[in-house]
């Protein structure tokens, strides 16, 4: 059977209750398609405020949804509602500008419609139909010719279909898409600062493309080709963005603890205070956004509702000035094909290495200068290749580039970094952030030894497993599993929340086992097993 009639086959199965194998390859594939699209939505980013990160958040989000939809299904809770209330959880915990926000409202409200169903497609339409009117609902002025239309259009059309007889979940997907898609179109015809710019709004564009990677998951068939994101403004040349409303000078984020009942009272609150309000949640957990010229009334206003939390305060920027190179990047260097993976999923440039195939300078100066970034962010990840970044960060800064090299030695720190990365912050806000995160970060690995040395854990043999904490060697045994667990103790003898495991080319039996040796001895503690591939190193091991 083909892979387009598996797909079709799958979507004639409207009846069918929620599969989660079906939910994991849709989260993944939708977080795969804003990932690549991320750039393009980023740059029709005039609305509500020309920052062009609209792509990054919406990523950002999905990102977050997905890894806590992933976690949730590794610890072997593989109920539907646990799963849907993962995602739900991930994408509010992990929201990020204005329309992550809204974005999560829209998945929180799917997920809430899609428990218990029997007909999936039905579901899905009244779930579709549920999260737009949400979605309305927490947005303090809701305005037409954004996400908000693109996602009622798409419920509008969802519920028709799925009102016709002999429907199912690939109709409901198709005209979902498809109505989205041409709502879309018209958005610059609702909004005037989008017609002056030439441009489709971004939130919306960012819904549509996780739709379209709906619409060819059930149907098996590429995305299809829709109308232009971009248009010729009917005067001559185009009109500049709009920059924040006058006075509105901060973004306001944050988590907050609190009833449901005094949420309405919080919007009341926060509504005279600036624009771009949006409260997403319930059940005591609550994601803030709001655009105010006085940030501290803002989060006053929390504390007198609840306990706010993860208070993040960004200064709004107007657009940036045109030139040849815009926003920030990270570059690290990375030692296995799955590292790499990992790294350019979480949106750094990789540049590959090994034992005995460090980078140059020069190899990583052209990554930075390809990067096209005004700004970037260097992660060695390798003692070895420390003094090469910073030959590398001098010269580009010679080029007109912002280059910063955070010292990491291991990749676990480099992992760690990334993870906090946040390109909405300052340069210099998120360089200390990733530090801060990769100096918590203790590293460890299990390696063998290829001659007869002296090392500073005594003696060892050709063939010999070698324990390494911080970069040395600290162990010397026989058995590979005996050597793990005995860094893996000692690295968490000095405390740790979570722990990051990653198996080398050789190492996946062993990643396994020392996942199950920490879920039995220390059971509260988090575990991430990743797939390296590097070589020579059955098994990194990072703990936070």
């Amino acid at each position: 059977m083909t892979r387009q009639s598996e797909a079709y086959d799958a979507g004639r199965r409207a009846a069918a209750p929620l599969d989660l194998s079906a939910l994991t390859r849709f989260v993944d594939a939708a977080t795969a398609a804003l990932d690549a699209a991320r750039e393009e939505v980023d740059a029709l980013n005039v609305y509500p405020v020309p920052d062009g990160d609209t792509g990054t958040n919406l990523l950002l989000t999905a990102r977050s949804a997905r890894d806590e939809l992933r976690n949730t299904l590794a610890e072997g809770r593989e109920d539907p509602a646990a799963a849907l209330a993962a995602l739900a959880r991930g994408a509010l915990l992990g929201a990020c500008g204005n329309s992550g926000v809204i974005a999560a409202q829209l998945v929180g409200a799917l997920a809430k419609r899609l428990l218990d169903v029997d007909d999936l497609a039905r579901g899905v339409a009244d779930g579709l139909a549920l999260a737009a009117r949400e979605a309305y609902a927490a947005v303090g002025d809701p305005v037409e010719g954004t996400i908000l239309t693109v996602a009622r259009a798409a419920a509008d059309a969802a519920g028709h279909a799925a009102g016709r007889p002999e429907s199912d979940l690939r109709d409901v997907v198709v005209a979902a898409a498809d109505a989205a898609a041409e709502a879309l179109a018209h958005t610059p015809e609702q909004l005037s600062v989008l017609h002056d710019a030439g441009v489709v709004d971004a939130g919306g564009r960012g819904l549509c493309v996780v739709l379209d990677a709906a619409r060819s998951l059930v149907t098996g068939e590429p995305v299809p080709v829709r109308p232009a994101v971009r248009r010729v403004p009917d005067h001559a040349g185009h009109a500049a963005p709009r920059p924040p409303q006058e006075g509105l000078l901060y973004e306001v984020m944050y988590l907050l603890r609190a009833a449901d009942e005094r949420v309405p009272a919080l919007r009341r609150q926060l509504a005279p205070l600036g624009d771009s309000l949006v409260v997403v949640g319930g059940e005591g957990l609550w994601n803030v956004h709001v655009h105010v010229a006085d940030p501290g009334a803002a989060v006053e206003a929390g504390i007198e509702a609840g306990r706010p939390y993860r208070i993040r305060v960004t200064a709004l920027e107007e657009a940036a000035r045109p030139g040849t190179r815009t926003g920030r990047a990270v570059v690290a260097v990375t030692a296995g094909a799955g590292l790499g993976a990992l790294f350019s999923e979480a949106g750094a440039n990789a540049v590959p290495a090994g034992p005995g195939r460090r980078p140059s300078a020069e190899t990583l100066l052209s990554a930075v200068l390809d990067s096209g970034a005004a700004e970037v962010v260097l992660l060695p990840n390798d003692r070895g290749v420390v003094p090469a970044a910073e030959s590398a960060a001098g010269a580009a800064e010679a080029d007109g580039v912002r280059v910063v090299v955070i010292p990491t030695s291991a990749q676990v720190q480099g992992l760690a970094a990334l993870a906090v990365h946040d390109p909405r912050r300052t340069f210099e806000e998120d360089v200390v952030e990733m530090t801060a995160a990769a100096r918590h970060a203790r590293s460890g690995a299990v390696t063998v030894a290829t001659r007869r040395a002296m090392t500073t854990a005594g003696a060892c043999e050709k063939g010999d497993v070698l324990g390494v904490i911080e970069g040395d060697f600290a162990v010397v045994g026989d058995d590979l599993y005996r050597v793990a667990v005995a860094v893996l103790e000692r690295l968490l003898g000095g405390g740790g929340e979570l722990v990051t495991v990653v198996s080398g080319a050789d190492g996946a039996e062993l990643a396994g086992r020392c996942a199950s040796y920490l879920s039995h001895h220390h059971p509260m503690v988090e575990v991430s097993v990743y797939e390296g591939g590097q070589e020579r190193y059955p098994l990194l091991v990072g703990v936070e």
